[in-house]
């Protein structure tokens, strides 16, 4: 699992955005399935958003805000971002494709990212792990307090690639539900 989770931590973007794009070669949309997959999308884009305005990469253990309820914020929203596109472009038939990417990439990059977050910060990361889930968000789990969210770091982040990312793939789609 740990080969393959290297590999799949170097995979995830390309692959994502190529098999993202087949899908939305394949996608019919209508005004109904943009305006709900448009919801779901932009939840996804606002938990990233929330997880990257909390994030130190490498220098510290972000514990606060979404890092409270699941320990992967910004693959949960990766996550809905996704499932948006898919509900928008009235891609129902391609949700269990995309469930099978997801697992068979995103979990081992998860796996992969544990470990060296283990490495890193040690017991502070399995008394970490103890209380939050790894991915599905507990709505009880206590914030440590130590960070605030903070808008530089969403920008250090690059979150707004992420944004105009998904900005141009609505946009595809509404020009998509016009043929």
């Amino acid at each position: 699992m740990s080969s393959w989770g290297g590999i799949a931590q170097r995979i995830r973007v390309p692959a994502g955005t190529l098999l993202g794009v087949a899908f939305l070669m394949l996608m019919h949309p209508s005004r109904r399935s943009l305006f709900i997959g448009g919801i779901v999308a932009g939840l996804g884009a606002l938990i990233r958003i929330w997880a990257a305005g909390y994030i130190e990469k490498g220098r510290a253990l972000a514990q606060d805000g979404p890092y409270a309820m699941t320990r992967n914020p910004l693959y949960l929203g990766s996550f809905f971002m996704a499932l948006g596109v898919l509900l928008g472009g009235q891609g129902y038939w391609l949700l269990l494709p995309f469930g099978f990417f997801f697992v068979s990439l995103y979990y081992p990059v998860m796996k992969r990212e544990e470990q060296e977050l283990l490495q890193g910060y040690g017991e502070q990361f399995l008394e970490y792990a103890r209380r939050v889930p790894m991915f599905f968000p507990s709505f009880n789990a206590a914030a440590a307090r130590s960070s605030s969210f903070l808008w530089s770091r969403v920008v250090r982040n690059r979150e707004h690639r992420t944004l105009v990312g998904l900005a141009l793939t609505e946009i595809f789609l509404i020009l998509r539900s016009f043929q």
